[in-house]
This record gives C-alpha cells, sequence and structure tokens, in this order.
C-alpha cells in the first residue's frame, strides 16, 4: 500500500491541468473561489476513476476520432481557462469575467483532461493491493487516491489564493496571472506535441 500511495502522491503533485488550473484559479480569483473549483475537480476526477475502473474509458480511447474530438476539445477548454486566468481583474480581457470558476468548471475540466485518464489507468490497473479481492481492493484504491489528492489540490489552490492575497500592485498581480496562464499553456503544448 505504501508504494501505491507514493505513486499517487508523485503522480498527482506534479503539474498538469488540474493543479495548475487550481493554483491558478486561486492566484486570480482568491482562496474561496478555488476551493469551490477544486470541489468540481474532485468530482469530476472521481467520474474519470469511475470511467477507468467500469472500462468506459478504454472503449472511448479505443475510438480514434472520439480521442481526438476530446483532445481537441481539453486543448479548448484549457486553453480558455488560461485565458480566464491571465486576464482575471484586467482591462485586456476579452470578455470580462462576471464569476469566477467554480465547481461546474472543475467538474467540466476533469473528464477532459488527458492527465486524470492517464494518473487513474496507471493506478487503477497496476499497483496490486489485494489481488484476490476486487471490490477490496478498488475501495482502499477510491480511499487513498483521495485522501492524497484533496490535500495537494487544497495546498496549490492555497499557494495560488496566498499570491492573490500579497494584494500585489495590478502590474504585479497580472504578471502572476500570466504566469500561471503560461503554465497551463505549456502544459497543453507539451500534450499537442506528445500527441503528433
Amino acid at each position: 500500500m505504501l508504494t501505491f500511495a507514493a505513486a499517487v502522491f508523485f503522480l498527482i503533485i506534479t503539474p498538469g491541468p488540474g493543479v495548475l488550473s487550481a493554483a491558478g484559479v486561486g492566484a486570480a480569483y482568491g482562496m474561496r473561489p478555488g476551493l469551490r473549483y477544486v470541489l468540481g475537480l474532485f468530482i469530476g476526477n472521481n467520474l474519470v476513476i469511475l470511467a477507468v475502473i467500469s472500462g468506459l474509458a478504454a472503449l472511448v480511447l479505443a475510438t480514434p476520432w472520439l480521442r481526438t474530438a476530446l483532445f481537441v476539445a481539453s486543448t479548448a477548454y484549457l486553453l480558455y481557462l488560461a485565458l480566464r486566468i491571465a486576464f482575471a481583474g484586467s482591462n485586456l480581457a476579452f470578455s470580462p469575467a462576471t464569476s469566477e470558476p467554480g465547481v461546474m468548471a472543475g467538474i467540466l475540466l476533469q473528464p477532459i483532461n488527458p492527465k486524470a485518464y492517464a494518473v487513474n489507468t496507471a493506478l487503477f490497473s497496476g499497483f496490486a493491493i489485494f489481488p484476490d479481492a476486487l471490490v477490496a481492493e478498488v475501495i482502499w484504491k477510491l480511499i487513498i487516491v483521495n485522501a492524497i489528492w484533496l490535500p495537494i489540490h487544497v495546498l496549490w489552490v492555497w499557494f495560488g489564493g496566498l499570491l492573490k492575497e500579497l494584494n500585489l500592485p495590478p502590474h504585479q498581480q497580472r504578471r502572476v496571472n500570466f504566469a500561471m496562464a503560461g503554465s497551463m499553456l505549456l502544459v497543453v503544448g507539451l500534450a499537442i506535441v506528445s500527441a503528433m
């Protein structure tokens, strides 16, 4: 179980769309909106886990056109989130944000987040804990994954919220927002390169 827990920690802590967007929402909008967003990510991640466990994810990802459609949707959504974070509180926004990303934004990200599928597939198809008791293994893995997943994402929001609470001058806050958005765009770029 310790090996599994270590794998969960290292696979989740590494920057991906979920943790970067959590930090970005925290930095751009503050801790409370960030926590609402993380609640959505949490629900969405568990939906991805259910898709992985049930085999639905394997069926969907085995269909080339559907896999491509999900990739395009995830790329577009991550670009949208990056732009919302980059231009939060700015007069430069292409469409001023009337509300911060909330629970639904987090839920919508996870089913189209390629890292969520990769991580959960690796975790739930490998690392046999109870090879003769599949139900017990799935339950324990769910408990361990969620017990590690939630604090890591809250920590990333806290980090972003801490940046927001520093009450930086507007030009410095814009730099923070751009850096967070740039990190998300880097992940998008890496995903595009790896898909080629």
